[in-house]
């Protein structure tokens, strides 16, 4: 039996505090100020989605959003000397609010929390968020707030949604109560009811740079990491793709992937073959995932570097390997064709339980044909 505080959180990245713990949110100045704008202009529209690359912040920014409408005193001309409150400049909150805590221990009478919940039975997170989880929330709005002030809601992720949870919530979206906000997370919107992104304003939260890349994994790890262009490059900009990167060495075993690439179409089969060797046995799962998503993306990047030239280098002498390999836009068309095959081949084989060192190694013999035939002319 697990108990309470030990359920895994579903809307938390492994090895990264959860969003509701992480205070400073880096790289999403322009959404926190159109979100401001809206507040202090007197147009808070009562539901926002915030859309974005998995893992760029968005979960943060709808913790931060919720710290600051729940601590933040509404200006009604009832100041000392009937002045109004200055309008905030900042989505910070007060240092000492009483609802701070509560927030950090999810016990604030005045949020709704809508995620995944745990299967007693299966002892195990479902795989989406079901419509039992909506009707508590439908309860959550039957309630009066304890003060009668602002209540908030936040939904991660609403891509998580079955079709009848989904249903439930956008009856919600089309009456909702009064003086409440509902933030909803997503990181596939065109996958939701047309009906539910068009009752919502949307807050578009951008990949991180290299620079904020390195500020968000050192506030989330807690540590220094020497290469921020390779991790933003490889993450996509994603700080929570990058702490997988980081647990996983997946710098380490990209660098590997473009020295195997540098000697094609003379590739050394032994190297290849050690390669694909750590993506196999019991515990190597998550290593041969990364390794997929990774040969996938150098065969993007080799594709773009036809077409654009190369990407800013992810390991050292990669620039010069893809533009030896991809001298202009056929070549271009050759390595993209090649990489939709070859990533649809890689999860259908992961999907159907294929040896991992046999599907990895004959992806990389496929490369090094691919090469040899353009080499060829």
């Amino acid at each position: 039996m697990i108990e309470a505080q030990d359920l895994p959180q579903p809307d938390r990245v492994e090895g990264a505090p959860h969003p509701r713990e992480t205070m400073r949110l880096r790289g999403q100045a322009e959404a926190e100020a159109a979100f401001l704008e809206a507040y202090t202009s007197g147009r808070l529209h009562h539901a926002w989605l915030l859309t974005g690359p998995r893992g760029v912040g968005k979960a943060t920014l709808a913790w931060r959003i919720a710290r600051f409408l729940l601590t933040t005193e509404e200006g009604n001309g009832g100041g000392l000397f009937g002045d109004v409150p200055p309008a905030p400049t900042s989505l910070d909150p007060p240092d000492a609010h009483p609802a701070l805590q509560r927030l950090l221990a999810i016990a604030e009478p005045r949020l709704f929390l809508l995620r995944r919940a745990w299967d007693s039975d299966k002892e195990r997170l479902k795989s989406v968020i079901t419509v039992d989880e909506v009707r508590k929330l439908k309860r959550f709005f039957e309630l009066s707030a304890a003060d009668g002030g602002r209540r908030v809601v936040i939904v991660d992720a609403a891509d998580e949604m079955n079709t009848n949870a989904a249903n439930a919530l956008l009856k919600l979206l089309e009456e909702p109560p009064s003086d409440c906000v509902m933030l909803l997370v997503s990181h596939q919107p065109s996958a939701l009811l047309p009906t539910i992104r068009s009752r919502c304003r949307t807050l578009r939260c951008r990949t991180l740079s290299p620079e904020d890349m390195a500020a968000a994994i050192t506030a989330a790890a807690g540590e220094v990491h020497a290469d921020p262009v390779m991790l933003a490059e490889l993450s996509g900009g994603s700080v929570g793709e990058a702490l997988r990167l980081l647990k996983l060495d997946g710098g380490k075993l990209y660098g590997h992937l473009v020295s195997i690439l540098g000697e094609m179409p003379g590739m050394d089969r032994q190297r290849a073959i050690a390669l694909a060797e750590t993506a196999a046995g019991r515990g190597a799962e998550a290593r041969f995932d990364l390794l997929i998503r990774l040969v996938t993306m150098m065969l993007a990047r080799l594709a773009r570097t036809g077409a654009v030239g190369p990407p800013p280098e992810a390991a050292p002498g990669e620039a010069e390997t893809l533009a030896r390999l991809c001298t202009g836009p056929e070549a271009a068309r050759g390595w993209a064709e090649l990489e939709q095959e070859l990533s649809d081949r890689m999860r259908h084989g992961q999907a159907v339980n294929l040896d991992p060192a046999a599907l990895i190694l004959d992806t990389m013999l496929r490369i090094n044909d691919r090469a040899a035939r353009l080499a060829a002319g």
